[in-house]
């Protein structure tokens, strides 16, 4: 520890499947880390997706505590508090702060549909460049226009609508805030201005409510509030820290990453895939679709999301992949250690077997109808080569989104960084090098979210006085992964005259499919 006693940080990462409790040293060692387990949601009815705000609030303090308890010196070298959470899932509460009904977590599948269109000069002007469908899609998938609807006692007592970000910010400090970094969902936020919409702004039509409900917003680096005592009895967290406003988990694994410049990517293989590129420039890569805000003040994440991305590996293994488990379990070695055997059996390009992996619809896919598709299959075809097809569709679908993005911003990249849990199969990261064609790099932790969390309270605290010494001092590759010219050559073609074609050749069948079946709805 550095003679300095107050020159650690202790982030807190609430995320999907876990709240982790984790103390950053300036140079961006994980000094300790208590992960805490949690189930991400319940479902009462098909398709929904529900947790108690309350229990990630215990979980938080299970992990605090734990922390403490395994390390109580680090209590008194923590300078300060920073806080990520999963995005898009959503709180009411009451004026004391109280939750009215579960949080509705970012993976709840339910519509509001019949509601009213946005009218007057903006419906015109989305009728006129053929965008009346996307925003009917925003309207019917924000939670806020489903509580209104079907809970309309539940709205009418919401004293506040908060992100979890939001609600977990109130229990540590007191107060109705929450960082600008972490508004990435349904709500009426000005993503070009970095905060809420004008009055005039057409999202008020499309998500009706009173801006009084919504909360304070603080950007990444400025203090949120005090740890109050209440909390700190709670959580162990001494009382009076400052909690500086971070940003949401993706944002956060950006600057984690050490993309701060628009030339190096970062994906992040989680359970939903994603490639971001930090940028200071408004872009949007999709029209209507805005880049989120950045975990560095005043910047933009242009993201291309592959929803249920990362989600399908996790359905290979589950479905398919018993024998890897079982073996993994007899040899006392990671699972990951034999999946990557079983795609290192097969060659690149897995015979032919290619994969378009939109499994679920949304407006980040190339289209509101597109579908998963498998084409190439022959008797030759095995468990591994599925996998093997998994894995490098993910890495074509990426490509696509990235070069999308350069195209927008006018930029080449140079390098990848690769976060998330899919980062730690080298065959993943060998396979991202060979289809991007670029150096893949994996980042000194895996925590990349909480490095990047602890990063804006470095910064916001003066601990480092600017994020480009924040990145050169706390984030490192500890693996790059170079593409393989032989290899390379082969990915290139199959993406360039068989990938690229795909979506635009299977999109007329996924037209009628949607016609005939109803799904996914309009």
């Amino acid at each position: 520890m550095s003679k300095d006693p107050k020159d650690h940080i202790l982030t807190i990462d609430c995320g999907t499947q876990s709240v982790r409790a984790l103390i950053f040293d300036l140079r961006g060692h994980l000094v300790h880390k208590v992960r805490v387990p949690i189930e991400p949601y319940f479902s009462e009815k098909p398709g929904w997706a529900e947790q108690h705000p309350t229990y990630f609030w215990e979980n938080l303090c299970a992990a605090c505590q734990q922390l403490w308890q395994e390390n109580p010196v680090l209590k008194e070298a923590v300078a300060g508090v920073a806080l990520t959470t999963q995005r898009a899932t959503m709180v009411n509460v009451d004026e004391q702060g109280k939750p009215l009904r579960p949080a509705i977590v970012w993976l709840d599948q339910r519509r509001t549909e019949g509601l009213p269109p946005v009218g007057g000069l903006w419906g015109l002007a989305f009728r006129l460049s053929g965008m009346t469908e996307t925003v009917a899609y925003l309207q019917a998938e924000a939670e806020a226009n489903w509580i209104r609807t079907f809970q309309p006692e539940i709205w009418k007592h919401t004293h506040k609508y908060l992100f979890l970000s939001g609600y977990l910010t109130y229990k540590l400090v007191g107060r109705f805030v929450d960082s600008v970094g972490c508004q990435v969902g349904y709500v009426p936020f000005d993503y070009k201005r970095l905060t809420w919409a004008k009055k005039s702004d057409w999202k008020w039509q499309a998500l009706p409510m009173d801006e009084r409900l919504l909360p304070d917003l603080i950007p990444p680096t400025e203090i949120l509030g005090e740890i109050t005592p209440q909390a700190a009895e709670e959580t162990g967290i001494p009382a009076g820290l400052p909690l500086i406003a971070a940003a949401a988990d993706k944002a956060c694994e950006v600057l984690g990453a050490g993309c701060l410049e628009p030339n190096i990517a970062c994906l992040s293989y989680g359970t939903t895939a994603t490639v971001n590129t930090t940028s200071r420039r408004y872009v949007e890569v999709i029209p209507l679709i805005p880049p989120y805000p950045s975990a560095v003040p005043g910047a933009y994440n242009l993201e291309i999301q592959i929803y249920r991305g990362y989600w399908m590996v996790s359905w290979f293994r589950r479905e398919f992949g018993l024998r890897e488990e079982q073996l993994a379990r007899e040899r006392g070695c990671a699972p990951e250690e034999l999946f990557d055997e079983l795609v290192e059996a097969v060659p690149p390009g897995s015979m032919g077997l290619m994969l378009q992996p939109y499994w679920s619809p949304g407006l980040k896919s190339p289209g509101p109808e597109a579908k998963g598709a498998i084409i190439g299959f022959g008797d030759v075809h095995t468990r591994a080569h599925l996998y093997r097809a998994i894995l490098e569709g993910l890495a074509y679908a990426l490509r696509e989104g990235l070069e999308r993005t350069q195209k927008r911003l006018r930029v080449r990249t140079s390098e990848v960084r690769v976060s998330g849990g899919g980062s730690q199969s080298n065959a993943a990261m060998q396979i991202t090098a060979d289809i991007f064609n670029l150096p893949a790099s994996r980042p000194h932790v895996y925590e990349t979210s909480g490095l990047g969390a602890a990063m804006d309270a470095a910064v916001g605290l003066g601990l480092h006085p600017d994020f480009e010494t924040a990145v050169a001092e706390m984030t490192r590759v500890s693996r790059t992964f170079l593409p393989r010219p032989d290899v390379r050559d082969v990915y290139e073609g199959l993406y360039r005259r068989v990938y690229r074609q795909m979506y635009r050749r299977l999109r007329p069948l996924y037209k009628e499919i949607r016609r005939i079946t109803g799904y996914p709805p309009r």
